[in-house]
């Protein structure tokens, strides 16, 4: 590694006591040595070695000090620009913080050069850390160094013969900007038109994403003179992956210019790329929708987007209209009650029963937060029926989606209104022939106990809940067993013990064995949500007198409750007693049952029974 060569170590003459310059030599060399093997790591074979030593280059930078770094570590970094693409990656992220170890911000512009080898290689990834890092640095250069150093890097980039080297450039205009004299930034403003008239549509796009940052540094004259010929040259460039870019420029432009400026100068732009043939371009439209209005002012969402948004929201691609549902609450907002019930809703009603099941379910997740914009009275005329709809789709997100956003409906017409019109629907599903749509309203009901409360759930839902656990269909009662507990958890135990667990009890006593099973998968299911008190009252009793039943799948069900019951009873000090006096002696005579099951089952029960509380 020339340059970085550290002095060899040579010991004093044999037989001789060391010199006072020998000692002190030898305390430099292993100070040094060290560093000496991160410097060899630096041109290893090994590129992880490589990789461990660049994160170490503040370590090298430091002992060398600035001059030396200056001098020597920094041409040698800039001298080993072909290596492995994450090994350059991490030098372009490490000078970024080499201010310090240079010797200050006065500099700064040592690091420059490697980081403009960097800034035109041909992997993405490196190029982009290389470009953040030379903005952090041209942060701390001074009018001097900008004239001398960083002007001429950016011509150079600028006018690179490899469309890299261009890319890159177009990623320091706006850092650079603010620091530039008038005559400077009149060059910089002729240098960023070169590139957004280049020849290479991905420079051309590179320009096009970096002009919002630039516009944020600029004067509205400026803008208005220069900028805008070139933003609107990009917007009509012939690639559409440089015009979507441009409606993040419009909605900055938008945030300098006024009211006024921007209906003259960018409302025809916006109406252009809202119609434009590429859905992508019409799809970022849509993605800034609501921005772009918030931007432009209510006056003029009224008056000139209202037929841009219809339009958006009616699109052939499924991707725009689902984006632009997404913006209709906030769109909502910004317009009069009329525009909403005559432009918006008719819309919305067409695409509840759109062929697109992807467009179903984007507009029940956003339908319900129209609700509190248009008020009681639309919402029961208007909504009411297109909830009813969704909640019956054949699409199991469309009606989860519809259900999880209840809330917001609820808070305007009330529980009592919206119970009378959508119970029926929910009760016609939770009975429906088909058991993977039973199944589907089974996982919705804790959302829906969640959204309209324990009094409406106790009088219109709980007997619903309860009739599950005697489906026909084992994966029906499976599921009605989980959904118990997550209703447990909702409303509390002091619920659980006053509603559930009194009917939960008496299947316990059926004389159909499969009632009784489900009993013994629903209290092993809601146990871990219920405390050591209820355990003992209510639920070891039951399932103690179990242990006898004559079907031996209930016997060893039995044990397996009891070793959920086990860990739960020993939380408490009132009830960890249980184990030994009631848990355990039960677990011993299953474990002597005549069925090998039961035996097993009893026995691998027995195991956690018997574990100490603490380790």
């Amino acid at each position: 590694m020339t340059g970085l060569g550290l002095r060899s170590m040579s010991p004093g003459t044999p037989g001789s006591l060391p010199s006072s310059e020998d000692t002190n030599r030898e305390n430099e060399e292993q100070e040094l040595y060290p560093i000496a093997v991160l410097v060899d790591e630096l041109k290893n074979e090994d590129v992880q070695l490589r990789l461990n030593a660049i994160r170490n280059l503040g370590t090298i930078a430091m002992a060398l000090g600035p001059q030396r770094t200056r001098d020597e570590l920094i041409p040698f970094l800039n001298d080993s620009i072909d290596d492995e693409d994450e090994v350059l990656l991490a030098v372009a992220d490490e000078l970024s913080k080499f201010s310090e170890y240079v010797g200050g911000p006065e500099y700064a512009h040592f690091m420059l050069g490697p980081l403009e080898n960097l800034s035109a290689v041909e992997e993405v990834l490196v190029r982009d850390k290389a470009v953040e890092s030379l903005c952090k640095i041209v942060a701390l250069l001074n009018s001097s160094q900008i004239e001398h150093y960083f002007m001429p890097l950016l011509k150079r980039l600028t006018s690179g013969e490899w469309f890299t080297s261009r890319i890159s450039a177009t990623g320091l205009y706006a850092a650079g900007y603010s620091k530039c004299t008038p005559e400077q930034r009149s060059e910089l403003k002729v240098l960023f038109a070169q590139l957004i008239q280049d020849d290479t549509p991905m420079v051309r796009r590179a320009a096009a994403k970096s002009l919002k940052d630039l516009i944020k540094e600029l004067s509205k004259d400026v803008i208005i003179s220069n900028i805008l010929p070139l933003f609107i040259k990009l917007s009509s460039d012939d690639q559409d992956t440089v015009r979507l870019l441009t409606v993040e420029d419009l909605v900055q432009m938008a945030r300098i210019l006024s009211p006024e400026e921007s209906k003259q100068h960018l409302l025809p732009i916006l109406k252009q790329l809202g119609q434009d043939k590429s859905w992508r371009v019409r799809y970022m439209v849509a993605t800034h929708f609501t921005e772009i209005c918030e931007v432009l002012g209510e006056t003029i969402t009224r008056e000139e987007l209202v037929t841009l948004f219809v339009s958006l929201i009616k699109d052939s691609e499924g991707e725009v209209k689902m984006t632009t549902i997404g913006q209709a609450p906030a769109f909502a907002k910004k317009v009069d009650e009329t525009t909403v019930v005559n432009k918006i809703l008719p819309c919305i009603k067409d695409l509840v029963i759109d062929t697109n099941q992807h467009v179903r379910a984007v507009v029940a997740i956003n339908i319900s937060g129209l609700a509190p914009i248009v008020g009681k009275d639309l919402t029961i005329e208007y909504l009411l029926p297109l909830f009813l709809q969704l909640l019956k789709d054949d699409f199991p997100e469309v009606r989860l989606n519809i259900i999880s956003k209840l809330e917001h409906v609820n808070q305007v017409i009330g529980v009592e209104r919206l119970s009378q019109s959508l119970l029926p629907a929910i009760v016609e599903l939770a009975e429906d022939k088909q058991w993977r749509v039973r199944l589907a309203i089974i996982e919705y009901i804790p959302l829906l106990a969640k959204q309209l409360g324990v009094g409406f759930f106790d009088e219109k839902l709980l007997s619903l809940c309860m009739s599950w656990l005697c489906d026909t269909v084992f994966s029906i009662r499976e599921a009605a067993t989980t959904n118990l507990k997550q209703l447990v958890d909702i409303f509390g135990c002091e619920w659980a013990t006053e509603t559930v667990l009194p009917q939960v009890m008496d299947m316990a006593t059926n004389t159909n064995f499969l009632f009784r099973m489900t009993s013994l998968f629903a209290l092993g299911t809601m146990a871990t949500s219920l405390s050591p008190e209820i355990i003992q009252d209510k639920v070891l009793p039951t399932v103690l007198e179990l242990k006898t039943d004559p079907i031996p799948n209930i016997r060893f069900n039995v044990a397996k409750s009891l070793e959920v019951l086990t860990p739960i009873l020993r939380q408490s000090p009132a009830t960890a007693d249980l184990v030994n006096t009631h848990v355990a002696p039960a677990l011993q005579d299953l474990s002597n049952d005549n069925d090998v099951d039961v035996r097993w089952f009893a026995e691998r029960a027995i195991l956690t029974a018997t574990k100490l509380t603490v380790y």
